[in-house]
């Protein structure tokens, strides 16, 4: 049950409210404990919601693993419950989808940072291998991202035949791929130095450019393309 009696925001002094802080200064000014806060809005006895949300950012390790937790670990959190924990979901999903949204207005693929972009975010927080396709166009607009493998990835599980199916069925002029390392290491493995040879050797075959072989970490990406591996 949520604790209706613990310290809430309007406990605090007027200049460390962050509802307040935020309608003066903007979101941005705001520590993400301080954010976080004005969705929980209530703390505990002895712990007041930004004291909160600095708590659960340790527990879970900062926002990414609050994007990882599952549901029930949330609320099973004391000062959370179901009230904040859905909250909180609700938050991270809603971040999730404005990510996703309107796929025309993203912005063309110009480097390994802007498919990072794309992708970073909700590829951090899996905890299974996964392997996504970014199609682009002529000019490196992204036409679709085709989510495609889930479990151990490596050179003998993935059909190269596969990867490249949505890219002719959307007649895309390229593809990015990308994978996560749920390790959070992103740096690649030689089966994934293996996997991406095949991928390029079977693009120039198809008239199907590979651009880049990104591999996801905790927060971070390496670049197969900038690093020299299986490109050249």
């Amino acid at each position: 049950m949520e604790n209706s009696t613990g310290y809430r925001i309007r406990d605090l002094d007027d200049q460390e409210r962050p509802r307040e802080r935020l309608a003066k200064l903007g979101p941005e000014a705001l520590s993400t404990s301080e954010l976080l806060a004005i969705l929980l809005r209530v703390g505990v006895p002895g712990e007041n919601a930004v004291q909160l949300g600095t708590r659960l950012l340790q527990t879970f390790g900062g926002l990414s693993g609050l994007h990882r937790a599952s549901f029930h670990e949330l609320q099973s959190q004391h000062g959370v419950g179901v009230a904040k924990a859905a909250q909180i979901k609700a938050a991270i999903e809603l971040g999730r989808r404005m990510v996703a949204a309107a796929p025309e207005e993203r912005p063309a693929i110009h480097n390994p940072a802007d498919a990072a972009a794309l992708v970073l975010y909700e590829m951090s927080a899996l905890t299974q291998e996964h392997l996504w396709v970014i199609l682009t166009d002529t000019r490196n607009h992204v036409l679709h991202i085709e989510k495609m493998y889930k479990g151990s990835l490596n050179a003998s599980t993935v059909r190269v035949g596969e990867v490249f199916r949505a890219a002719i069925q959307r007649n895309a002029a390229s593809i990015l791929v990308v994978h996560n390392h749920p390790s959070g290491d992103p740096t690649p493995s030689q089966e994934d130095i293996t996997l991406t040879r095949a991928l390029i050797q079977a693009g120039r075959l198809l008239d199907i450019e590979v651009l880049d072989h990104l591999v996801i970490g905790q927060g971070r990406y390496v670049s197969l393309k900038e690093r020299g591996l299986a490109f050249g």
